[in-house]
């Protein structure tokens, strides 16, 4: 291959790393918010996930997230270390994660924070990267009490589930 074409597939490789990125960057925003379209594209129509106790398809999933979601006040998902392994249309994708997830306070169950990893088949269909197989691996949990939470400060904006939450307002 020529200079040119090692160049050519080099950018082509970043181009899909930066896709891929994106789609698990805006899974966590629409598991945060909330927002059910929002995480149903970032799957292909066909794909499959376990998720802890879930195993099946993602609208499946959907019902089954949120069942659970919904029994918590807030989340908030991180992901850090992304490795990307792109090969022609097919990509492998293992992603680092902390969730918090905060409820009712005398639910301790419903207070807590994971460490995790999405261990992802992505698929180029289309010319569109969506995650076609996804396993969630749980590494570690921690319960928190009440007592161990951070205060929030009073008189200050916070993050809303759902369409109000200021993410979604239009760009000036």
């Amino acid at each position: 291959m020529s200079a040119s074409g090692d160049q050519d597939a080099a950018v082509a490789a970043l181009l899909a790393e930066n896709e891929i990125r994106k789609v698990l960057l805006l899974y966590c925003r629409g598991v945060d918010r909330l927002d059910r379209d929002l995480v149903r594209a970032c799957f292909h129509e066909d794909a499959v996930d376990s998720h802890g106790n879930f195993e099946g398809d993602v609208d499946s999933l959907l019902d089954w997230m949120w069942g659970v979601l919904t029994k918590f006040d807030t989340t908030m998902h991180f992901v850090g270390n992304m490795l990307i392994e792109v090969e022609g249309d097919l990509a492998r994708a293992e992603t680092y994660g902390v969730a918090f997830h905060r409820g009712e306070p005398e639910k301790p169950h419903r207070n807590l924070i994971n460490g995790f990893r999405y261990v992802d088949r992505f698929e180029r269909r289309d010319g569109a990267w969506r995650i076609a197989r996804r396993t969630v691996v749980t590494d570690w949990t921690r319960v928190d009490v009440p007592e161990q939470w951070w205060p929030t400060p009073e008189g200050i904006l916070c993050g809303t589930r759902g369409p109000d939450d200021p993410v979604y307002e239009p760009l000036r």
